[in-house]
């Protein structure tokens, strides 16, 4: 399930825009990004073992920190996953490589809500599936494209902000390990597994984007259309790796989107329920359990960052919102009492650091309009506290 939620937009659609940035240090902010992701899912495996509870640091917040402090994860966990969502929809129609990005992106993400409504559920078998693939592919462009990139002259390294900025780029595609983390009541014994799942998926994760980084550098993969690595498998392996590589990429694509949709629709009729978003989001349709008003919203909410149409804006943004969410998250774990603790706060307060200092080097555009949404979303949630629960 970790590989499932990591393996995805991340490695097949924005780590050329950590290239482009990084160039040969590259390697050294997927470090960066995977040890900061580490201290996190830690963080997150501690609250999760003592509130097997759907809605994440939303819940968590509102638990340990304050009301605002809860409102405002689960808004921005809103924003940056759907900017993640609209980034993978972006990177479907780069691989499906049918002219303009913002259609077909549509059509991508119209497809995966109807899917939502009539009531999919990604499984366990799907989900394997996708993993298989997407790992598949990306192993067989790694052992391919190995000598070549090897041989390859090494790119100018960018310069420490630059490599601050693709690490914190690079860390939006490790925020997978969050659905391991949430899965304390379907785990055996969680508070021991689910952070040894957290730990190796992680591992496993950063060693497969730390070879791919190598060769997209080597071989000159920025994000271009979005999808750098289809022209480096075929100059490596020719039409067949090609193939092979769009199959995977559009596999894990369209698991992200599905997905996402799936986890923020859930989100938000979490938040409908609270009134901290409209209750009649928190309807659920007939005798079903799929809540079809929340699902129709994040559909719109998605859509509007599609029609921005450039894969960097999104993610850059996305970036920003989770770095700022998962110090929520680290912040709620330092609070946890003694006999909740798993381990050290050194690692929250790690985790902490690793955030905000790598939010400091994200394009400050995505500041403003970031602080813009908080603040919206904060006097939305003052309003809707002194109004009575209809």
């Amino acid at each position: 399930m970790g590989l499932g939620s990591i393996v995805g937009t991340g490695v097949f659609v924005s780590l050329g825009l950590a290239v482009d940035l990084a160039g040969s240090a590259v390697v050294w902010a997927v470090a960066v990004a995977a040890f900061v992701a580490l201290c996190n899912g830690l963080s997150s495996a501690q609250l999760a073992a003592s509130n097997p509870v759907s809605g994440g640091t939303y819940e968590y917040g509102y638990r340990y920190l304050h009301p605002a402090a809860g409102f405002t994860a689960g808004w921005l966990f809103l924003i940056a996953k759907s900017a993640s969502a609209a980034t993978a929809a972006l990177g479907i129609a780069a691989y499906v490589g049918i002219g303009a990005e913002r259609l077909p992106a549509m059509v991508a993400l119209v497809v995966v809500t109807a899917l939502v409504l009539a009531g999919i559920r990604r499984s366990n078998q799907a989900n394997a599936v996708v993993v298989v693939l997407a790992v598949g592919s990306l192993a067989a462009l790694a052992v391919v494209a190995w000598p070549q990139a090897t041989d390859a002259a090494s790119p100018r390294a960018g310069s420490f902000s630059q490599v601050a900025e693709a690490a914190a780029l690079v860390f939006v595609a490790f925020t997978g390990y969050g659905r391991v983390a949430t899965l304390g009541e379907e785990v055996t014994s969680p508070r021991r597994n689910i952070p040894i799942a957290v730990v190796v998926t992680l591992v496993l994760t950063a060693a497969l984007y730390v070879v791919v980084a190598f060769v997209q550098s080597r071989l000159g993969g920025g994000v271009g259309s979005g999808s750098a690595l289809v022209p480096i498998a075929g100059v490596s392996g020719g039409e067949a790796l090609s193939g092979v590589v769009r199959i995977g990429a559009l596999a894990a694509l369209v698991g992200v989107l599905l997905n996402l949709v799936l986890g923020l629709s859930r989100v938000v009729l979490a938040m409908g329920r609270r009134n901290d978003l409209p209750l009649r989001l928190s309807r659920l349709r007939g005798e079903g359990r799929t809540p079809a008003a929340a699902v129709v919203a994040v559909a719109g909410l998605v859509a509007g960052f599609v029609l921005i149409g450039d894969i960097r804006t999104t993610w850059s943004f996305s970036a920003l919102t989770v770095l700022v969410y998962y110090a929520l998250t680290n912040l709620a774990a330092l609070r946890q009492p003694p006999e909740e603790r798993r381990m050290s706060p050194v690692v929250q307060i790690v985790g902490l650091a690793g955030c905000l200092g790598l939010a400091v080097f994200v394009d400050p555009r995505m500041w403003a309009w970031g602080s813009g949404l908080v603040v919206v979303g904060l006097l939305w949630h003052g309003a809707r506290r002194r109004r009575p629960v209809a």
